[in-house]
């Protein structure tokens, strides 16, 4: 399998295998659809959590904190028996209890380990399937935790739907559509209508890092000569030496003279048999 590894500008990426013999519209919309539920699960992996500790969110005319709307307001809240105050003042405090709260964290962090950065160096492969299933859990257990669903202004239930519930986050930035694609490789585009053989060869064992990025931006930067760690590495050599060089400097030139070796008269007292003699107690 040719394996492709999709980097972004944040050190962030996943894996992806695929053919020689795959088209390039095929591949870029796997990769696409896959970037795309990554950000949704990683946003709803968040969500979740807050859910299962302050419930629902509240409409946004109506958000801000319970304590200072019952107190300033006049406001009269409802509280279910799990009440906890939103600190954030975004959420109305009704949660669904301990034991469907640890439900939606479980589901929340295997979603989120699965699609973590960390992947790249397990060398696990993500794929459409098992994002998929990912998110089926998430709302699995938030139709569990409430049966009779979420407000439609809360976020969970606008991202489960689809990406576009992304629209207005700070993730929307990073969503990519097929129409708008471009793939790249070494500075070199994956043309549409074309195998991906044509550009990686028919080499089934190649792996190379890729760019997925939105149209008419032209090439991405390439990647840097060394890695952070190797630039690092490199660094600590340097200020080691460096280090090393200024102890150096710092010494007298003629320390040298207290050195056996630099003895005049050392040659002399050997032949004579004096070399080693040393007075009593000594």
């Amino acid at each position: 399998m040719v394996v492709i590894s999709v980097k972004h500008a944040d050190n962030d990426g996943f894996l992806f295998e695929t053919t020689t013999s795959t088209t390039n519209d095929a591949l870029i919309t796997s990769l696409c659809s896959i970037n795309n539920d990554r950000l949704r699960v990683n946003l709803l992996a968040a969500s979740l959590q807050e859910l299962g500790k302050f419930g629902p969110m509240k409409k946004a005319e109506d958000q801000g904190l319970d304590e200072v709307q019952e107190k300033y307001q006049d406001s009269k809240l409802i509280k279910n028996e799990f009440y906890t105050a939103d600190p954030s003042g975004i959420r109305t405090g009704n949660g669904p209890g301990p034991q469907l709260a640890e439900t939606l964290n479980r589901v929340a962090m295997d979603a989120a380990e699965y699609c973590d950065k960390a992947q790249v160096q397990k060398r696990v492969a993500l794929t459409i399937k098992e994002l998929d299933d990912k998110i089926a859990n998430m709302r699995g257990a938030v139709m569990m935790a409430y049966p009779m669903g979420l407000p439609e202004w809360d976020s969970i239930k606008l991202v489960l739907d689809s990406v576009d519930g992304l629209d207005g986050t700070g993730l929307s930035k990073s969503v990519v559509d097929f129409e708008h694609a471009s793939l790249w490789v070494a500075g070199k585009e994956f043309v549409k209508g074309q195998l991906v053989s044509d550009r990686l060869g028919k080499n089934e064992k190649t792996k190379v890092i890729a760019k997925l990025t939105k149209s008419g931006g032209g090439p991405p930067a390439r990647e840097p000569a060394v890695s952070e760690e190797e630039r690092k590495a490199m660094m600590a050599h340097y200020f080691k030496k460096q280090e090393e060089m200024k102890k150096l400097s710092e010494q007298n030139e003629d320390d040298y003279l207290n050195s056996s070796w630099a003895d005049t008269s050392n040659m002399k007292r050997n032949l004579q048999g004096l070399g080693n003699v040393r007075a009593p107690g000594m």
